[in-house]
This record gives C-alpha cells, structure tokens and sequence, in this order.
C-alpha cells in the first residue's frame, strides 16, 4: 500500500511502513494533516523519514510526538531518520516537555497508609532530635571558644537583638503582665473574701507571679516574637545565599547570626521577668486596693514580711534558661529552611510551636526539683 499527498507519503512494504514527512509542517496546516494519518498497517515497524520536510514548528513537532506515543501504544516500533540538527533539537526539546500520560491514582489502604505514616514521622523526628543535638554541641564549643577570646564577641550585634528582642517587647510584657497580676488577684480575691482571709492575696499573687507565671508567660511572648524572628532572618538570609557567602568569605556562622541572638535573650528575658514581677504585683496591688481595701503601703509591708526572696530568684534564675532554649530553636529551625518561601513560614511556625512547649516542659521539670529538695 501507498499513498502520496502533500504533506506525508507512505509507502507500505512487506515488513515495514516509510511515512515520509513533506512540506511545511506548522500551525497552518495541522488540521490538514491530522486527517491523513488515519490509515491502517500491518507491520510491526514504522519509519518516519523527515528528509523531504520542508519547514516545522512546535505545533508540527508536538503533533509528531503524539503520532509516534500513539504507535508505541499499539505496540509499533518507530525508527527516525532523515532529521537536521535544528529538528532534532525541538524534538527532543518538544519530547521532554510533553504531557504526562495520566495514570488513575493507585487503591488506597488505610492500614497501610497509617503504618507508612508512623514510620514516617519517627524516621523523620530521629533525624532532627540528632540534628538538633549536633546543633547544640557545635553551638556549645563556639560559645567555650568565645568565652575564651572575649575579643571576638560581637557587642554592636548582641546589644542590637537585645534592643529588638527585649526593649521593643516591653509594651507587650507591660500589658500582658499587668493583667495576669489584675486576674490572679481578682480571682483569688472572690474566694478569700468567703473566708474573711483577705490579706493572704499577697502571697497568693506575689508568690504565683513571681516563681511561675511572669517567668513562663514572658517566656512564651518572647518566643512568639523572637523564635519566629530569628528562623524568618536566618532562613531567608539562607535563600539568598548570603550565609553560603559568609561560609565562603571565612566568616564564623556561629559568630555572627547564632551567638549574639542568644546571649541577647540570656541577657534580656532576665531584666523582663523583673520587670513584669514589678507589673504583675503592682497589677494585684490595684485588685487588692479597689476590692478588698488592703492599701498598697498595707500590701507592701506584708509582702516584705510574708514573701521569701527565693521566690523571685527562683524566677529570674529560670530566665536565661528559657532564653537559651528560645533562642537556640529559633536558630536551629532557621537553618532548616529550604529554597522556597513556603519553607519560611512552615518553619518559623514550628519554631515558636517547638519553642513555647521546651518552655513549658523546662517549667515543669524545673518546679518539680526545686519542690522535690524543699525550694
């Protein structure tokens, strides 16, 4: 069989079918060729000859490409031959870019699904818990190394996250504070009234204020801010490759990004804690004054008198570590933001999530020694 028309030629021989390729093969005459490749061959090989092509474009090389996909399927075998360099480059160009045939989406198994996803997960916290550690060491010998060199402390960049981390969150800690005092002792003050026990609402708002719930809640607004703040900086710092031009540069990463956020919150959430101690209680003072009559000269005094300064210490001491804790996750999850942005907020999410639940978990470990040795 053959047949010969003005854009392809087929000559049909006992073994093998030659399609010869003619003309002008573009977007003007696809609708005229599609029509003429519908014939029949029984031959299990097929030759496309382009010797004789005239002139194509993309819209010519797809509609080949389809040809050809469409023979494969029917089990023929397909031979090229007679192509320029020009044609074979949009081919192969045209080949590689060509819609994936779709394939219906394998039966789901739950239980399978369910197992696959455990693993997943403990595979993938296996491998942060020992990156995370990896982390903390490396982090651990550069600060020993600094502590050793004090020349190489950078105080320009730890006083400004200091100014960023702990100045600029002072409104927030003020208002969050105070309000934590005002509920403690309103709180406590509706109960007491019941007894006639008015005056122990000083121990109860300075106590709980100062030991546990201006350390803790500073500590979460801090890694709301902070933790969040530190991953965006260095991951987006990581994006635009300006960490890989430290590195190449001989600049200390540890140095220059990791060591001034850290010290800056060990120093800095410290001097919050006071200071919402001080906001807290004078929170209470006001509850006490307007709800039960104790005047804040009356509240004072018992404060003096009733209220251990361990208490206080006891707080400020949980302090740096909070800040420690807050600022080496934020770091850490910094560093593992990839190349996208949707990266940046996946990881500055999980870093305060991460950081605010090692706070609490601190705080629990922490109250329940001191209370297990009699602080």
């Amino acid at each position: 069989m053959s047949f010969s028309t003005t854009f392809v030629e087929v000559i049909q021989n006992k073994d093998s079918t030659v399609i010869y390729c003619l003309g002008d093969w573009t977007l003007e005459n696809i609708t005229k060729i599609e029509k003429l490749f519908k014939f029949d061959t029984k031959t299990k090989q097929i030759t496309l000859n382009f010797s004789r092509l005239d002139h194509f474009d993309t819209h010519g090389i797809i509609f080949l490409i389809d040809i050809v996909k469409k023979f494969e399927k029917r089990g023929f075998t397909i031979l090229k031959t007679g192509y320029s360099k020009e044609f074979l480059k949009l081919f192969e160009v045209c080949e590689k870019n060509f819609p994936k045939e779709y394939l219906p989406p394998p039966k789901r198994n739950s239980i399978k699904e369910f197992f696959y996803s455990i693993g997943k997960i403990t595979f993938e916290s296996k491998q942060t818990l020992v990156s995370f550690f990896s982390f903390v060491g490396g982090l651990t010998q550069a600060m020993i190394r600094v502590f050793l060199t004090p020349h190489k402390i950078r105080f320009k960049a730890t006083l400004f996250h200091i100014e960023n981390s702990g100045l600029k969150a002072m409104p927030i800690i003020f208002l969050t504070s105070f309000l934590i005092g005002v509920v403690i002792a309103f709180q406590g003050a509706v109960q007491l009234e019941k007894f006639g026990a008015n005056i122990f609402i000083v121990e109860m708002v300075v106590i709980s204020v100062t030991r546990e719930l201006a350390p803790l809640l500073t500590a979460i607004v801090i890694a709301g801010r902070s933790a969040s703040s530190y991953s965006a900086e260095i991951g987006v710092m990581k994006i635009t490759e300006e960490i890989d031009a430290m590195k190449t540069m001989g600049f200390s990463i540890w140095n220059f990004l990791i060591i001034p956020r850290v010290f800056a919150l060990i120093i800095s959430l410290p001097l919050l804690v006071f200071f919402a101690d001080v906001v807290s209680i004078f929170g209470g003072m006001v509850v006490a004054s307007s709800k039960l009559g104790i005047g804040f000269e009356e509240f004072a005094t018992r404060m003096q008198e009733s209220v251990e300064i361990k208490h206080v210490l006891i707080g400020l001491l949980k302090a740096p570590i909070f800040g420690w804790i807050v600022a080496t996750i934020g770091c850490f999850r910094g560093f593992q933001i990839s190349g996208s942005t949707q990266s940046v907020g996946k990881y500055t999410t999980i870093s305060v999530v991460n950081a605010i639940f090692w706070v609490i978990a601190m705080d629990a470990v922490i109250s329940v020694v001191l209370t297990e040795i009699g602080l």
